[in-house]
Order: structure tokens, then sequence, then C-alpha cells
């Protein structure tokens, strides 16, 4: 079973840019091994507040410009 964890910043998509990305990703899974594994695959987007994660040695919070728009 094809299984892909994309974690990304809270509020970084929209709930229809979350959609698109969980379909793209079966799809990605489809072209490489079959439509048989379309039933079987998960893509899981799992959402991390901001606080919750560093890059380069500092704690990231995600700015009000780049968040997803409702």
């Amino acid at each position: 079973m094809p299984f892909a964890n994309i974690k990304m910043p809270q509020a970084a998509l929209s709930k229809a840019q979350k959609e698109d990305l969980i379909h793209r990703t079966t799809a990605m899974f489809v072209d490489f091994f079959g439509e048989g594994v379309r039933p079987y695959t998960m893509v899981l987007v799992e959402e991390v507040a901001d606080g919750g994660y560093g890059r380069a040695d500092e704690v990231f919070v995600v700015p009000e410009a780049y968040r997803a728009k409702a």
C-alpha cells in the first residue's frame, strides 16, 4: 500500500489546495505502480503548528502574508 506523509506549516494551504495535493500525490503513485494501487493509496497531510518546528536553528512561524486564504 503506497503511503505519503506530508508535513507542512499550519494554514499554509487552503482546504482545496490540500485536496488537490492528495489527488496529485495519488495520481503520482498510480503513474509509478499502476491503477491497481489507487484504492490502497494513503495520503496523510499533517499541519504542524507555528513554533512546532525549526529551520537553520530558528523556530519557524509562517508570516501572515503566506497563510492560505479561506
